[in-house]
């Protein structure tokens, strides 16, 4: 093997400034933590065992639960620990696992929400044929590609990123990030396959979010037409732009952030630009959904109910 990893512990420094605080930032973040299981793990309980929720519309729903659910996997119960421990360190091997799993959630995001605004153009704009066209298969194959598509493309990015000889070991981030890692490559490694990965992954995105533009410019031009459209576009297509301007915009953010962001900034902004995208979507989708889709909201009322009983 030419290139041999030096570095086998990354040393974690997006904490430093805020260990003062530990014990509290620990606390709520436990708490928002659970939280946030409970939610997405409860959507997608009430979803799997309701029959009359087997619908592509929900079923989708429940894979955005599940992408968050190991999403926030991936990140918070590192950093609990990390606020419990004096030194912030993790290994080479559970760096680049980290890595994986938060690029993962964040692709697999884009290509579930990217699936719904189809489904949602299918279901109002061809409602005739909808059902023939959304059909238990086709879902299912829809479904494995949203989950396979970024899988493939996210290990190529890791799969690069471990060729490099890395000559540095310190993070400036309390979690793993891929980019950040090629950046502590030696002088003389060779990062051209890193940067191809990096932005053809990022060319494969933007071009699903030209795809949810399209879907929806049908979808506006259509319910501007019929007032029964405009009732299903207000009930099932306003919770998923509000979930997908979050997720996009937090997103971008952090993009901007990692290329073009100052040093100067305080360290506990940087902490939460980093996180924002682990921060806002996980909570508010199940909140968001749960309220706004009468199915869904029917349900929770009536075991609500039940219990009260």
């Amino acid at each position: 093997m030419d290139n041999v990893t030096v570095v086998r512990i990354f040393t974690l420094i997006g904490l430093n400034e805020t260990m003062d605080h530990r014990t509290a930032i620990f606390s709520l973040t436990l708490v928002y933590y659970c939280v946030v299981l409970f939610l997405n793990i409860s959507l997608i309980v009430i979803i799997v065992l309701d029959e009359n929720l087997h619908e592509p519309m929900y079923v989708l729903l429940c894979c955005v639960c599940i992408n968050a659910v190991y999403g926030t996997t991936g990140f918070y119960p590192k950093f609990l620990l990390d606020l419990l421990s004096f030194s912030q360190e993790i290994s080479y091997g559970w760096c680049l696992f980290q890595t994986f799993l938060l690029y993962y959630y964040a692709c697999c995001e884009l290509s579930i929400l990217a699936l719904m605004a189809y489904d949602r153009y299918l279901a109002i704009c061809r409602p005739l044929h909808y059902h023939t066209l959304m059909t238990r298969r086709m879902l299912s194959q829809l479904v494995s590609f949203s989950w396979l598509t970024p899988f493939c493309i996210v290990s190529i990015n890791i799969l690069a990123t471990t060729r490099l000889e890395l000559c540095g070991f310190t993070i400036k981030r309390h979690f793993c990030v891929n980019w950040i890692i090629v950046k502590l490559a030696c002088p003389n490694s060779n990062t051209l396959l890193n940067n191809i990965a990096s932005y053809a992954a990022i060319l494969i995105y933007v071009s699903h979010g030209f795809f949810i533009v399209w879907t929806y410019m049908h979808l506006v031009r259509t319910c501007a037409t019929s007032k029964e459209d405009r009732m299903k576009f207000m009930q099932t297509c306003v919770p998923h732009l509000i979930s997908l301007t979050t997720f996009v915009t937090v997103i971008v953010f952090d993009l901007m952030y990692i290329r073009l962001g100052s040093a100067q900034m305080p360290q506990s902004l940087q902490n939460l630009i980093a996180i924002e995208y682990l921060l806002f979507p996980p909570m508010m989708n199940p909140l968001i959904y749960g309220f706004k889709l009468t199915k869904i909201r029917n349900r929770i009322l009536s075991l609500i109910y039940v219990r009260i009983q």
